[in-house]
């Protein structure tokens, strides 16, 4: 699989055409969202190729390595907007870290102690935390926007579920 991966990519890097962009957000927009393969961020929010910051892992979950990627782009690569997208029929909905690691096997179980693997077991409350961790940043520069966001997976349609406006509890994730 790798021989032809990279085989695709010598057929792409022939006529490469992104080499004139910049490194900056070109709409300001920055978004964290899932590995789902069912989702496609530039297509489904007509965007192009160097218009955003996407930032994918499994759940779209708020880490420490996205709210590290996230201060780095509000500051030096113009984004000023950011939206969590979280998205139905996710494998991480509704399951806890218990749930999760009971399917591990053995080894990756043992290997993984000290993993959190920020499940969700409630939806709404995993993308309301997601939100208030990007609010409540301390280090990102004042005036960035963030809301969270839900993808059907089974329509395309994105909904806004908490706006840029609306206040979220102060006290826990929820």
């Amino acid at each position: 699989m790798f021989d032809d991966l990279l085989a695709a990519n010598r057929r792409y890097s022939t006529a490469f055409a992104l080499q004139d962009l910049a490194g900056i957000a070109a709409k300001g927009f920055g978004l964290v969202t899932c590995i789902d393969s069912r989702i496609e961020p530039l297509t489904m929010l007509g965007l192009q190729p160097g218009d955003a910051k996407i930032l994918r892992n499994a759940g779209g979950r708020v880490s420490s390595d996205v709210l590290r990627s996230l201060v780095l782009a509000t500051t030096f690569l113009g984004v000023s907007s950011i939206a969590v997208m979280h998205h139905t029929d996710c494998a991480l909905a509704g399951r806890g870290e218990a749930e999760v690691r009971s399917d591990l096997s053995p080894e990756q179980a043992e290997n993984s102690q000290g993993w959190d693997f920020l499940t969700m077991p409630d939806p709404e409350a995993a993308l309301a935390a997601d939100v208030l961790a990007l609010r409540t940043c301390a280090v990102f520069p004042l005036g960035v926007a963030v809301e969270g966001w839900r993808y059907d997976v089974d329509t395309g349609a994105v909904h806004q579920i908490i706006p840029s406006d609306a206040l979220l509890p102060t006290h826990g994730g929820g």
